[in-house]
């Protein structure tokens, strides 16, 4: 179970996949718009009502753009899920009455655990992102860095209390429907700690390395690949990637952008500055790009696509971040907001990405400078090359299944 944007949704075809070819029989719940994700894959589909691009177009939506500190996007989020909410509620539930265990992303835990305890059944959480708090980093959500470690641990138990304020308006009547006990949120979340409720991360340890204040059943497992069964690139991409040498890929996936237009032209102006050809995809903020150096492109399997590029500039999402990991590309972030902020700051760490490039503060001369360090600095192809080796090693579905044979019933 699982809502969001696209990247909420695609790790999980890959992952289901795994557990179908394992002999389970799998079920995304997810919103109606990404069912095509799971073609082919073996994966069944349970459809919830809303659509998160149109909720993000709307004017409550494009409200998020407003707010220019971490904390402030933040309060906006949970507002706008909370008023989406009610909406999912029912579809969850008659999801979750024809299923044995429910698997349960960060963005619907609260409400998948209330769901799985009224009809007893046993659950796990499978999240993208780091959501615990630790003294090792700040909150991913507010953009990571750290704040030193004591304010580090009681800021990430505050965005936990905000996660769960987002389901109190659903969860009391959700309860008193399944015949449990009424339970405050933060008494819920407590009560998930004492039992040690299993939580495994679908990144990679060697990204993000499991904290040492965790405490016991929370598991850094690896990346979960989105299912794709395209394996070639449609004829005018590929046409245009042997008409010269390597592009530089530019998209923001499913975040959305106050002035298409105006954030298009820096881009591409960026690009020829650095004396670059660059694939730029549309995506959700509608990016576009004309000339006979620059491709305007739609969906395109980032696990054919990136191994082709230059470098990459994306949003840093979790999904894209680990797909230009996974390519051994360097990258160019540039964060739009949430958890985007955490991703890029590790990019750079790790030596893959020579700066951030936050979208607040995206000029053609910091975008150009960038990509210029990027392209003509081997050293970031280099630790980009070894990294991938060393994460297209890693198996993140085992740990998954071996969790979810734990919780079966023996005969």
């Amino acid at each position: 179970m699982t809502a969001g944007s696209r990247g909420d949704a695609a790790p999980y075809t890959g992952l289901g996949h795994r557990l179908a070819l394992a002999g389970h029989e799998v079920t995304l719940v997810t919103h109606g718009r990404f069912e095509p994700l799971v073609a082919g894959s073996g994966v069944r589909f349970h459809a919830l009502p809303v659509d998160p691009r149109a909720e993000l177009e709307s004017p409550r939506g494009r409200g998020l753009h407003r707010s220019t500190s971490g904390a402030g996007k933040l309060l906006r989020v949970v507002e706008l899920a909370r008023h989406l909410v009610g909406r999912m509620t029912e579809d969850l539930l008659n999801a979750a009455r024809d299923s044995d265990v429910l698997l349960l992303s960060a963005s619907l835990a609260p409400l998948g655990h209330t769901i799985a305890e009224g009809l007893r059944l046993p659950s796990l959480g499978v999240y993208l992102q780091p959501v615990a708090a630790t003294r090792e980093f700040a909150p991913a959500v507010l953009g990571g860095g750290s704040w030193g470690g004591p304010a580090n641990r009681i800021a990430g138990q505050g965005v936990s209390l905000a996660v769960e304020h987002v389901f109190s308006g659903a969860v009391p009547a959700l309860r008193a429907r399944l015949g449990l006990p009424p339970l405050r949120a933060g008494a819920a979340r407590r009560a998930r700690e004492r039992r040690l409720w299993p939580v495994h991360h679908g990144f990679s340890p060697l990204v993000v390395p499991r904290p040492g204040d965790w405490r016991p059943g929370l598991e850094v497992d690896g990346y979960w690949w989105p299912y794709d069964t395209e394996t070639q690139l449609p004829r005018q991409l590929e046409e245009f990637l042997g008409a010269g040498p390597p592009p530089v890929f530019a998209g923001l996936g499913s975040a959305t952008v106050p002035d298409a237009r105006r954030l298009s032209a820096r881009v591409v102006a960026a690009l020829r500055r650095a004396g670059l050809r660059g694939v730029i995809q549309r995506g959700w903020g509608g990016l576009a790009a004309d000339g006979d150096d620059m491709l305007t492109i739609g969906e395109v399997p980032h696990a054919v696509l990136f191994p082709r590029m230059a470098a990459v500039v994306h949003h840093a999402g979790a999904g894209t971040t680990g797909a230009g990991l996974r390519a051994g590309v360097p990258a160019v972030p540039v964060p739009v907001q949430f958890d985007a902020g955490f991703w890029s700051a590790r990019l750079v760490a790790l030596g893959v990405a020579p700066a951030v490039v936050p979208l607040r503060r995206l000029t053609v001369d910091a975008l150009s400078a960038a990509l210029v360090r990027a392209t003509r600095d081997p050293s970031y192809r280099r630790r980009a090359d070894a990294l991938a080796a060393r994460i297209r090693d890693e198996d993140g579905t085992a740990p998954v299944l071996a969790a979810l044979a734990r919780l079966e019933p023996r005969p």
